[in-house]
């Protein structure tokens, strides 16, 4: 029987051997991940980095909301801190597009060097928000606030000048424990949200990137004054702008978006 038709090394089987090689060659690349671990350069594509981008900047809205609403709740009833807080932000000297429709005619560098610049004025502020939030309940007889019936006790045993003193001093230390971690999980998302932005921006602009500088925040000495009204105000105006700049970044990335992912059909 003649065996050159079952040769390993014939042509049909060489054939078949390679297509089968291409196949799984395929299969491995395309479940490859967008960027292996351990990758030094790799590019993540421009939409992925935008999803993140919008996602990050609406949970960093939403805790800054609910921040500032238990905020006000809390310690501003009655105080008519808002009147006071207008136009009292540190960011206030950038100037910024007061809507959806001045955004969309921004050219998108510009919007997005705007975004990169309020996002880094916000680094400072943040991180002393949460200091000297987490030092408030960690000073020593600030860990629990009195209760009704301690208060009342308190109240019997001192004279009324004493007793108005006392309660003059529990204001800001009563801050509840969901206020620092919210004011924890903005600051981190905000570096993450900054780092994305980055990385946005060198993909837009091929590298080519403005060194403005932040916004300077001077409140640092109000949020440590020891006066109670001055103190909480301080607190009251930060939370307060942080919540407008959050809702501007969100709103901004939408529209940058929706421009430079999906040309504007959107």
């Amino acid at each position: 029987m003649d065996n050159k038709g079952l040769s390993l090394t014939g042509g049909p089987f060489l054939l078949v051997l390679v297509l089968v090689s291409s196949l799984l060659l395929c299969k491995n690349v395309a479940s490859m991940p967008t960027c292996p671990s351990g990758a030094v350069s790799c590019e993540v594509p421009l939409g992925d980095l935008f999803d993140r981008a919008v996602i990050l900047s609406h949970y960093i809205h939403n805790l800054s909301s609910e921040m500032f609403s238990e905020f006000d709740r809390q310690y501003a009833q009655d105080r008519q801190f808002i009147t006071k807080a207008i136009n009292g932000c540190h960011t206030s000297s950038i100037p910024t597009p007061e809507d959806k429709e001045q955004a969309q005619q921004m050219h998108h560098e510009d919007l997005l060097n705007l975004v990169l610049r309020v996002l880094r004025s916000w680094n400072e502020p943040l991180y002393h928000l949460v200091m000297e939030v987490r030092a408030i309940q960690e000073a020593p007889g600030t860990q629990e606030a009195p209760g009704t019936q301690e208060t009342f006790a308190m109240q019997e045993a001192l004279s009324t000048q004493e007793a108005l003193s006392t309660q003059e001093t529990l204001g800001i230390q009563e801050t509840p424990n969901d206020i620092l971690s919210r004011a924890i999980e903005i600051e981190d998302r905000n570096k993450q949200l900054l780092e994305g932005m980055e990385k946005i921006i060198n993909q837009v602009q091929h590298g080519v990137r403005r060194n403005e500088a932040p916004s300077p925040w001077l409140g640092l000495p109000s949020l440590q004054e020891a006066d109670e009204d001055t103190r909480l105000f301080a607190f009251y105006e930060l939370i307060h702008c942080l919540r407008r700049d959050s809702h501007k970044i969100d709103n901004y990335l939408k529209v940058l978006k929706c421009r430079i992912v999906y040309d504007s059909n959107c």
